[in-house]
């Protein structure tokens, strides 16, 4: 596959630029520059060297660079190659190194399925894919920082990357880059890749034995031993590894939620951000366990056999692992539609002791400050399609009987749930009704009211900002918010289209983040004054172009849709 990323680096080159000067960026084609002449006024960016960037692990020494101010260091190994006789097995640290390693490039994506990737081209454009090589020697991280050896103790902020549990890696969207977040708010950035999908989470205890006994969560004791990394390494960075909090997106929120039920995970992270992925709940054991009885039957190898699993070609092994997932939920009971599915982190009694959030909240989550944020429509159906603008109330029922959102559709219920949004939200399009039943708030509040019954506050925020791009019909959708909690509304123009207007709510969002970092609160960020959850009132933060606290906005609505 053709890389991007390099496009990436230019992109980054101009967009940065223009967020810290306060305008759009403007990348000159030819040769001449359009700038002055001056040195002083037009400095090198950009230094690399023997000894500009030099930091110390505790598997040796690695060299970055220096952009615009901000140090990065890229691909930097937290883990073993986990391809042969490591595939499915708990992370091996890697081997310490002699020579200075070169961070100075992405590490390798976590295996998954390429082919088609970029073949919506709409979708390419907006959320602009970074994908590279792609490879079982994944276990890498990034870190973005403004200075290095210098004792300062900087907060941490820890990424982790959306797709579900099987797509997605730490750089996938150039909106998750570090650099503008740490220089304007002097914090580190950390991103991760670790193994997804059925690399990471396929349950062999039953099929193969009690050597296999973590391997339905490898992928989750992959992302603790890249906390173990900062714990081990941040000061180095001019971090504080008492102070990190863990932040993610979709699929990188559950991940959030699971890490705050896992024991061994305590203590490595002080603060959780979840971003349109409040999972309260994981996968189920015992159809776990039958899917990886499924896979060796797929694969037709015997228990005694396994290693014929590990060693065959990480896309042949994909494959078997998905025809038997999809066997297996064809021959299931109805009545099991209820329970997550695939490859995912699963409820093992050990290194899962429970679900996160459900019936109640784990208690290694209790002196945990929370943030929970979704948009407000996660998908938008017309941003492509604009006859879909003048859809009536009724076609939406039909829309939405079989499939809504992320998940199966709402059958006889659907009339209930469109007149119930419809009446709660009089001044929505009926294409608008339909992407906020599509969205995520019920979510949302079910984390929360879990969350809140623990001693550390919970905080909840909406995301309601429009992009002006496609004609106005791109609305507040499944991604879009990320690029302003960081200071990215510049860079990342395909979800925001640039300018004053994003940046301005950028500037509140991340002010807001970054206290909650240091605080636990997110007061006094920009934001106005942000309310504790509570489940009685519902408060919750509206992010928009005006910003101001609601209690529970859609309650009357979300009383029609299915507990």
């Amino acid at each position: 596959m053709k890389s991007n990323r390099r496009n990436f680096i230019r992109t980054v080159g101009a967009g940065a630029t223009g967020l810290a000067l306060g305008t759009a960026g403007v990348v000159s084609q030819g040769c001449t520059s359009q700038k002055s002449g001056n040195e002083k006024d037009d400095p090198q960016i950009l230094f690399i060297g023997d000894n500009i960037a030099l930091a110390e692990t505790v598997y040796g020494k690695v060299k970055g660079y220096l952009l615009r101010g901000i140090y990065y260091f890229l691909g930097i190994p937290y883990g073993a190659d986990t391809s042969g006789p490591n595939r499915f097995m708990p992370p091996r640290k890697p081997e310490p190194w002699k020579d200075i390693f070169p961070a100075v490039w992405w590490g390798n994506s976590a295996p998954q399925i390429m082919e088609k990737r970029y073949a919506n081209l709409y979708q390419s454009f907006a959320d602009h894919w970074n994908y590279d090589d792609v490879s079982e020697d994944c276990l890498r991280l990034n870190v973005f920082t403004p200075a290095i050896n210098d004792g300062k103790k900087r907060p941490v902020l820890f990424w982790l990357h959306g797709g579900g549990f099987v797509n997605g890696n730490g750089i996938e969207q150039d909106g998750y880059n570090g650099e503008n977040f740490c220089r304007k708010w002097d914090v580190v950035f950390v991103s991760i890749n670790h193994r997804l999908g059925p690399l990471g989470f396929t349950n062999l205890a039953s099929a193969a034995g009690e050597k296999f006994a973590y391997s339905g969560n490898v992928g989750m004791l992959d992302i603790v031993a890249a906390l173990e990394w900062v714990r081990d390494n941040i000061a180095n960075f001019g971090g504080d590894p008492g102070n990190v909090t863990i932040m993610g997106q979709s699929g990188g929120g559950a991940k959030v939620t699971t890490l705050t039920a896992m024991p061994s995970a305590k203590g490595l992270f002080h603060k959780a951000v979840v971003l349109s992925g409040a999972g309260t709940k994981s996968g189920d054991n015992e159809y776990s366990l039958r899917l990886g009885e499924y896979i060796l039957k797929e694969a037709g190898i015997k228990a005694s056999e396994i290693e014929k699993l590990q060693s065959m070609p990480w896309l042949e092994y994909i494959n078997i692992a998905n025809r038997a997932s999809a066997k297996l939920a064809q021959e299931s009971d109805p009545a099991e539609r209820g329970i997550r599915r695939g490859f995912n982190p699963v409820v093992d009694g050990v290194i899962l002791p429970q679900h996160p959030y459900f019936p109640e909240a784990a208690p290694t989550a209790a002196d945990v400050p929370m943030i929970i944020c979704s948009t407000m429509n996660e998908i938008s159906p017309s941003r492509t399609d604009a006859s879909l603008e003048n859809i009536t109330f009724d076609e939406v029922k039909e829309r939405i009987r079989e499939r809504a959102g992320f998940g199966a559709g709402f059958g006889e219920k659907s009339g209930e749930i469109v007149d119930a949004y419809a009446n709660a939200f009089p001044d929505k399009k009926p294409v608008e009704i339909w992407s906020m039943i599509n969205g995520n708030r019920q979510g949302v509040v079910s984390l929360a009211d879990a969350k809140v019954k623990q001693p550390a506050p919970v905080y909840v925020a909406w995301f309601c900002w429009q992009p002006p791009l496609f004609d106005n019909r791109m609305r507040a959708f499944h991604c879009v918010d990320i690029c302003f909690w960081f200071n990215n509304t510049d860079l990342m123009l395909t979800h925001t289209g640039g300018g004053a207007r994003p940046r301005r709510l950028s500037e509140k969002m991340s002010g807001a983040l970054v206290q909650f970092m240091k605080t636990g609160n997110p007061d006094n960020g920009g934001l106005p004054s942000w309310p504790k959850y509570s489940s009685e009132n519902g408060e919750t933060m509206i992010l928009d172009d005006t910003c101001e606290v609601k209690n529970d906005p859609d309650r009357e609505a979300r009383k029609a849709l299915p507990a």
